[in-house]
């Protein structure tokens, strides 16, 4: 039960009239109106994972601070709920000093770029405000000035928005969301004049801003709701754009590994998104030779994959003298060189010739190639580089051979295999992936190329929820005989 002290400072209920307690059942309708608008904004904002448009979330923390205003100024409101005016007071003051934040924000998100550096400024000059305000009314000095500057900061911003809306019209006409928003903004306008004019007796009638501040609401909701869904809408068509880069990009990638009498082949392809920058190809040629090219092109996405597919034209180009990796490597370097600027290629070439029971491999700026061996059970990587693809027009490359036994395994990877990470941002290292080589050397290339890229799994989800942050592309061939 409350004590007759504190009984004694709400106001009596009775002292109210029968108009004052209409006042306050319009206020409360209003303000419920006013705050399923702005929570449901929030609720929209915070638990729809596709939504990332602060414009809703500025627009609802706006329309709730409103809401709680217009209750908290009731005073027969107050004395339902026992609040006491000591209380409402100071949070109907600060919550005064903080509205023009969010719904400066909320201009910011929909005005045009170069009219941004303004409300920037506006925003800055509101936000320094705010603080100054606060401090004044925690510490109880200078209320009175606080209120007066907060006047004229609320006009000024008015007068802004007003020029900009109505003086300053963008070429082509003012898109349809801005003129709702506009109108709405005009009508809000004549309530609150009315009101003002109502209060010093020059026109009749009440306070009925709250019904004009509903009404620009909903047309600021209507510019939001509008945001939203262009947005939606872009995101579906560039997701729709992604599916089809996709489908064109699993295209160019080879449908099956070559089967070559004496060689066994197996290929993983992870990409990081939709569209990778990895790419691997053969040239099949006459007899039992063999050309591979394993490519990692710099940056993800789009741009990486359309360099990507670039490769697939210049390799085929290549043909002719696919039993040297050097001048492979030359051929695709100068004819990716001048095609593009902020990417460059890594790739790594390997002719097996079967029948004179050699490789020859070389490499541009790639990672080395691992080298196994059943006879020894010894895992090494081999590495021969030269300068990597694309950016240099003169650069050089060189090759190696080696001698192709029954039981030797080469594997061609792209970096983002050992450079995956723990949750320490510990990577997993070339270390690592020949261990993998060495402990199982008994198992098949299809069998090996599915256990290296589970413990890469494994180790980059150790105590985290890592994502895979690479593209990543394995080939492993066998020599069977």
């Amino acid at each position: 039960m409350l004590s007759t002290a504190f009984l004694a400072i709400l106001p009596d209920a009775n002292a109210f009239s029968a108009a004052d307690w209409r006042r306050a059942i319009v206020s409360v309708g209003i303000s419920a109106i006013l705050l399923t608008i702005g929570l449901s904004a929030l609720g929209i904002f915070f638990f729809r994972k596709r939504v990332i448009e602060r414009t809703l979330l500025y627009f609802g923390v706006f329309v709730v601070l409103y809401a709680v205003r217009l209750l908290l100024r009731d005073r027969a409101i107050l004395s339902v709920f026992a609040i006491p005016p000591g209380v409402a007071g100071p949070i109907v003051r600060t919550i005064t000093f903080t509205i023009g934040l969010p719904s400066l924000l909320v201009i910011l998100e929909v005005v045009q770029a170069r009219w941004r550096t303004v409300f920037r400024w506006a925003f800055a000059v509101q936000l320094s405000f705010t603080v100054l305000a606060i401090a004044s009314e925690v510490f109880g000095v200078a209320g009175r000035a606080a209120d007066i500057l907060n006047n004229l900061l609320v006009l000024a911003s008015w007068v802004l928005l007003i020029v900009f809306l109505f003086f300053l019209r963008p070429p082509g006409g003012m898109p349809r969301e801005l003129r709702v928003f506009a109108a709405g903004l005009a009508v809000l306008c004549v309530f609150v004049l009315h009101a003002n004019l109502a209060s010093l007796h020059v026109l009749p009638g009440s306070d009925v801003e709250p019904v004009g501040f509903i009404i620009f609401v909903c047309s600021l909701g209507y510019l939001v709701a509008h945001r939203i869904f262009s947005r939606e809408e872009s995101l579906l068509a560039i997701q729709k754009e992604l599916q089809i880069a996709q489908q064109i990009q699993t295209s160019i990638l080879p449908r099956e590994v070559p089967r070559l009498p004496g060689l066994a082949i197996a290929a993983r392809y992870l990409p990081m998104s939709a569209v990778a920058g990895d790419f691997y190809d053969f040239l099949h040629l006459e007899g039992n030779q063999l050309g591979i090219l394993v490519a990692d092109v710099t940056g993800h996405g789009v741009p990486a994959a359309l360099i990507a597919s670039m490769l697939k034209v210049a390799l085929a180009s290549q043909s002719a003298h696919a039993a040297d990796p050097a001048r492979v490597l030359t051929g695709l370097n100068q004819a990716l060189c001048g095609k593009f600027e902020d990417h460059f290629v890594t790739a790594a070439y390997l002719y097996a010739d079967l029948d004179g029971k050699f490789i020859r491999y070389a490499g541009a700026g790639h990672p080395p190639v691992l080298f196994g061996t059943r006879s020894t059970g010894k895992a090494r990587s081999i590495e021969q580089n030269g300068l990597f693809l694309g950016m240099f027009p003169e650069a050089t490359y060189q090759s190696i051979e080696m001698q192709l036994q029954p039981g030797d395994r080469y594997v061609l990877y792209t970096d983002g295999l050992p450079e995956s990470k723990n949750a320490t941002a510990e990577e997993f290292g070339l270390a690592r992936c020949l261990k993998v080589l060495d402990s199982h050397a008994h198992l098949s290339v299809a069998a090996l190329a599915d256990q290296l890229l589970g413990e890469i799994s494994n180790w980059t989800a150790e105590g985290s929820a890592r994502l895979q942050e690479d593209d990543m592309t394995l080939v492993v061939i066998d020599c069977q005989a």
